[in-house]
């Protein structure tokens, strides 16, 4: 039978389907030479000194969107075909970026505690919070899940921005600056890529531009923004609020972070719902068990599209 590795965990469902077609190795117990399939996710990815030992290998299927943790390009050079799981997650993350944005801009984390606390009862009211309507948001990345999320929060008749490396045909005013957008948003939301290119994309500069009234979401990976200029512009006052599903060394998150009041954190779950992680499953299997069966796949990376 032929030898799948399996790198992080899989879900009860994905591995009988997989069972069926594959023999599942794991990492302390493989033959590198007997390998021709991995699955794997998008934070532990493939490592390259792990791709290299596999010889044999055709194809890698990362069960996210997200794939930075893998080396497409090296992949696609070996002739090794890398698909993920686009477009079943768009909603759910789009979800959980207007969430994060409820939650800052009308102080849910700390009108829940007042309220638990017994505060509401002995001190009266809790102070007043913001409107989430008529804001200026910009986006950065204006890709599938940026497009949902600018889909999303048409209820609060926002001004759109976005920021990528060309405009696109959309009906949103377009920033070639990253910078220039920051000064002009009220709210910026992060969901572009990984990657070298857009490591610490939105620096202490970018943060500054923003300013003390503004509003920092994250929904695509913690690498994207310098977490240490983020820490200090929330302490400073520099930034006013930030709502974080990614961090850059997860699941391990700052202290400072964990204490800073102004801030709403989640624990990466964008698409952390039964049924879109269901469906993230499905795909990633689908993509095994369609490239078994005739060397084709359904949703490749870029990078890989012409193998």
């Amino acid at each position: 039978m032929t030898e799948l590795l399996q790198i992080g965990g899989i879900t009860d469902r994905m591995k009988d389907r997989l069972s069926t077609a594959f023999d599942i190795r794991q990492l302390d117990d493989f033959d590198a030479a007997r390998i021709t399939h991995v699955v794997t996710n998008g934070h532990d990815g493939v490592p390259p000194d792990l791709m290299a030992q596999l010889t044999n290998l055709k194809m890698i299927s990362v069960y996210g969107v997200g794939y930075d943790a893998v080396d497409a390009t090296a992949a696609a050079a070996r002739g090794v075909v890398v698909t993920h799981t686009p477009n079943v997650l768009n909603n759910e993350v789009a979800t959980t970026a207007v969430l994060l944005m409820l939650a800052c801009y009308r102080e849910l984390v700390r009108d829940h505690e007042y309220v638990r606390s017994g505060r509401w009862e002995t001190e009266g009211n809790a102070p007043l919070t913001r409107s989430a309507d008529n804001q200026k948001v910009g986006i950065l990345g204006l890709g599938r899940i940026g497009q949902a999320i600018a889909d999303k929060l048409t209820p609060w008749s926002p001004e759109i921005s976005y920021h990528t490396r060309s405009p696109k045909d959309v009906p949103y005013r377009y920033f070639d600056n990253l910078v220039d957008m920051a000064k002009h948003v009220d709210m910026l939301i992060c969901i572009t890529p990984g990657g070298p290119s857009t490591n610490k994309l939105v620096n202490a500069e970018v943060m500054r531009a923003l300013g003390a009234g503004g509003t920092l979401i994250n929904v695509s990976r913690g690498s994207v923004v310098d977490e240490a200029a983020l820490i200090e512009a929330l302490q400073s006052g520099e930034l006013g609020w930030a709502g974080l599903d990614v961090f850059e060394d997860e699941p391990r998150v700052s202290q400072a972070l964990r204490e800073l009041p102004n801030v709403v954190l989640l624990p990466h779950a964008g698409s952390a719902t039964v049924e879109t992680r269901a469906a993230m499953g499905d795909l990633t299997v689908d993509n095994l068990l369609q490239h078994l069966k005739d060397g084709s796949v359904l949703t490749a990376v870029p990078e890989c599209k012409d193998l």
